[in-house]
């Protein structure tokens, strides 16, 4: 085998581990390049490139995410990742672990994490490498490392997301949710939120956002149904997807452009958590996106005729 088809071969792989550790569609892909010209560069053959690739993508990740975690103070509300429609690798051993580890709720639960935490745990709990090749990655001996992981599984015990264990009826409620949705059925969502559900947005100051997080099932329904009805009103279509492993959807506008991301979290049978992502600088790995403070203006238009 090649260099070239040795590395395409476990590209699926560094992807999976750069994302996770950076939380970004581009960041990751720029990081498996890199990865790629720092191996067709090298003089020698590893031993075991899987190592290898592995040990290079992820130290160039926590070298990406620590001048990542700089931007992010003063990024402007909350930060959410890229949402990732499909994850590329898959390991029918480690089916559960990683289909855990990429939901938005698990990344920013790993954001309490330190970069080298944030990496021994990757490597070690959902990759399943062995802690010589940890220690390899992360330049640090094997015990630091496991001191390292029995820091980062006390954080992630702590927070760590539950969902709905059946993907069917995740995937029910969530077209009973769109459906609603588009109808602007306020009590038909209202039905299908947990009474302490949560809308948060993620715009970075840089498309329309919520001020603050909107929460109870009450509340989130009612804005909810009067935001979106006016946006379907507008000739938006909502395109029902996994995001991130979990139910959700691209809405895009007349022009089939992005607007938002939307993602649930399920739990017991009602929505648990709601992340929009409207930020056009996290989602132009989905298409082209839309010009999202025109859209507002035109929805408030829209509004207005509504009511006068």
């Amino acid at each position: 085998m090649s260099e070239v088809e040795e590395f395409e071969e476990l590209r699926p792989l560094l992807f999976s581990i750069a994302y996770r550790i950076l939380g970004s569609v581009s960041e990751a892909e720029d990081a498996v390049q890199e990865t790629w010209l720092r191996f067709d560069g090298s003089p020698t053959r590893p031993t075991s490139t899987k190592a290898f690739l592995s040990a290079v993508v992820t130290r160039i990740s926590i070298d990406v995410l620590r001048s990542a975690r700089v931007r992010r103070e003063a990024y402007v509300g909350p930060w959410f990742p890229e949402p990732l429609l499909n994850d590329p690798y898959e390991d029918p051993q480690r089916s559960v672990e990683l289909a855990d580890s990429v939901s938005m709720a698990a990344l920013l639960l790993l954001e309490r994490l330190s970069p080298l935490e944030r990496a021994v745990f990757l490597m070690r709990e959902v990759f399943a490498f062995e802690f010589a090749d940890v220690a390899e990655a992360v330049g640090r001996s094997e015990p630091a490392c496991r001191q390292l992981l029995v820091r980062a599984r006390r954080h992630m015990e702590a927070g760590r997301p539950r969902f709905e264990a059946d993907r069917q009826e995740r995937r029910e409620l969530a077209t009973r949710f769109f459906d609603a949705l588009k109808n602007g059925d306020v009590g038909g969502l209202q039905d299908l939120l947990a009474a302490d559900v949560q809308l948060v947005g993620d715009g970075g100051g840089k498309a329309p956002q919520l001020s603050k997080a909107v929460r109870g099932s009450e509340s989130v329904a009612r804005v909810l149904g009067k935001g979106f009805h006016l946006l379907f009103r507008v000739d938006a279509t909502v395109e029902p997807q996994e995001i991130n492993g979990q139910p959700g959807a691209i809405f895009r506008d007349r022009d089939g452009k992005v607007i938002t991301v939307l993602a649930l979290d399920v739990l017991d049978g009602q929505v648990q958590t709601i992340r929009s992502v409207t930020n056009p600088d996290k989602l132009g790995h989905l298409g082209p996106v839309a010009d999202a403070w025109a859209i507002d203006r035109e929805v408030r238009q829209a509004r207005r005729r509504r009511t006068s």
